[in-house]
């Protein structure tokens, strides 16, 4: 049995007064059957002093928290006025909002159901009320940030919007106009005119925010994925992303480098071709072919081609590999692979993943799930899912980004100790993954394991009087899903639900699951320096992503050989 343990210490706080006060704000509001005006959300985030907004209270534009929030909503963004949340489309359809018709519209920096219907209303699908915490604010801040934009441009006076030297004097430098032009994308003269036109003032909706229906839609995704299940397979379920382990596993970069390489030279696309050259030439074969995975998704759509064609060729690829993509299973945007172990090819893996006895894998029935790791608390609902559908789990790992506080962008951290805000719960467990797993992979990047991580409700729900009280009681990785992941771990080995606030030892559980979790770093929130997803190449990221997703390939592979050794 697994039970919540007490220590002699106090645990540290949950939130902090400033961040409560938000929270209950935008819930009570939205509990309105009608569209509720963000600027009743203004003042509580205002003085929430979010470490992502510290610039929030300034008159002047905090371009930095523009940028972030503009990247995590679409570019049609600026023609919106009104944004409907809900869980399925019953929901929507029941409001009158025939959404099937709509356009599907993304984002950069999230991955988000989104439905436009052209003019001003977008629809966003919640997998959970994590999209609720991390939507709310994005918005809330974009307007705030929209708003001083306008003053501070219409006080430049200014003419012409493409004009960067005007700008650069309205907004203080050139630095500036860089920023808020990557902010705004392609379309930065077109959003700069709307935003000299009119100001931003947008109507939030939630139609349904219960759990049942987060339940509900967790399920639907699971049945369309079931029946591309092996019947009565032991599974290993991995959380990461949708391309890592089906690079290193379902081999089609590396047997079709000549084909990517040539549409480098062609393209040269973030400069990549002298930097795989220069890979090549140092006998860096690890960069090359990071490299190369890397640039596998702009491959597939180059300009001129058929990008469907393409991608169908390479799931064709795969599948052979023994990798089975589902895209967008129950149309939740949480993509799947099925990856069977016994119908791996052992000349298409990467090397990076090879262990003793490996080809001993051909005897073995367990098949690999893998997803794209979903935001917040929809890890829970959907790895419930998951455990609920099939006859044995044994293995839970995670692999994600996260914030850290101590390290650099780029570095892997491996924690043993999960402070989660959603149960309040604090988290110790054994870690299936050490530094030693990772290290021979990372060039640049440092791995530090034995760390403690934080689960946060959202990016913007944090702030620096907060983050300090954890930082002093040594947690340095801040991230989103391991703590909702390791209250489903207790659920699935106990007969009842997690408890509440309370310190809780799963060391134990390795008996029964093994588990994994590790992050690598895509943000440094203390210093503010510019995060990974904002750069157009990063070696870093390659490197840790890589690295984290060969650690856990290996570490499947090594624990089920040791079970095809002891039955």
């Amino acid at each position: 049995m697994i039970y919540p343990i007490c220590v002699d210490r106090q645990q540290p706080r949950a939130s902090s007064d400033s961040i409560d006060l938000y929270v209950r704000t935008y819930y009570s509001l939205l509990r309105s059957s009608g569209d509720v005006r963000v600027r009743a959300l203004e003042e509580a985030h205002l003085y929430s002093g979010s470490s992502l907004h510290l610039g929030a209270q300034d008159p002047e534009p905090d371009l930095a928290a523009f940028a972030y929030s503009a990247g995590r909503l679409p570019d049609c963004m600026p023609r919106i006025r009104r944004i409907v949340m809900a869980q399925s489309p019953r929901q929507f359809r029941a409001a009158g909002l025939p959404i099937e018709q709509w356009q599907v519209v993304r984002t950069r920096g999230r991955r988000r159901p989104l439905r436009w219907d052209g003019g001003t209303t977008l629809a966003a699908f919640i997998a959970s009320a994590s999209d609720i915490d991390d939507l709310i604010p994005i918005v809330t801040a974009y307007q705030l940030e929209w708003n001083k934009l306008r003053g501070q441009l219409l006080a430049a006076r200014i003419a012409d919007v493409s004009d960067d030297a005007a700008l650069a004097e309205a907004l203080g430098d050139a630095a500036a106009v860089v920023r808020l032009r990557g902010a705004l994308g392609p379309r930065s003269n077109d959003i700069l005119r709307d935003m000299l036109a009119h100001e931003c003032d947008l109507f939030v909706r939630l139609l349904d925010g219960s759990f049942r229906e987060y339940q509900r839609s967790a399920k639907r995704w699971w049945h369309a994925i079931a029946p591309s299940m092996p019947p009565n397979r032991p599974v290993y379920f991995v959380s990461s992303n949708s391309h890592s382990l089906v690079n290193l596993l379902g081999g089609y970069a590396r047997m079709h480098k000549d084909e990517i390489v040539g549409f480098l030279r062609r393209h040269n696309v973030e400069d990549l071709a002298p930097r795989y050259d220069a890979a090549i030439a140092a006998g860096d074969q690890g960069l090359a072919t990071n490299i190369l995975y890397y640039s596998l998704r702009a491959f597939i759509h180059e300009p001129g081609t058929e990008a469907s064609a393409r991608m169908l060729q390479v799931q064709e690829f795969d599948s052979a590999s023994g990798v089975r993509s589902i895209p967008s299973p129950g149309k939740i945007d949480v993509d799947a692979q099925i990856i069977e172990l016994s119908a791996l090819k052992l000349d298409r893996l990467d090397p990076r993943v090879h262990v003793k006895g490996i080809e001993r894998l051909a005897e073995s029935n367990a098949v690999i799930v893998n997803i794209d790791y979903p935001l917040g608390m929809a890890a829970y609902h959907h790895l419930m899912a998951v455990a609920t559908g099939v006859d044995e789990l044994r293995g839970i790992y995670v692999m994600g980004k996260a914030a850290t506080l101590n390290g650099r962008v780029g570095d892997v951290m491996i924690s043993k100790v999960v402070h989660d805000e959603h149960s309040a719960n604090t988290y110790l467990f054994k870690n299936a993954l050490v530094a030693s797993d990772v290290q021979p992979f990372m060039k640049y990047g440092t791995v530090f394991d034995n760390q403690k991580a934080l689960t946060v409700r959202s990016a913007f729900l944090q702030n620096r009087e907060y983050m300090d009280v954890f930082y002093r009681d040594g947690y340095t990785v801040m991230e989103m899903e391991a703590g909702p992941y390791l209250s489903g771990a207790y659920e699935i080995a106990e007969p009842v639900r997690h408890p509440q606030d309370e310190i809780v030892s799963l060391v134990d559980h390795e008996a029964k699951i093994d588990l994994g979790i590790i992050h690598y770093a895509s943000d440094t929130p203390y210093s503010r320096r510019q995060s990974l997803l904002s750069k157009s190449m990063s070696y870093f990221g390659i490197e840790s992503t890589y690295g984290c997703a060969s650690a856990i390939a290996r570490r499947i592979f090594t624990s089920e050989l040791n079970r095809l050794d002891n039955p």
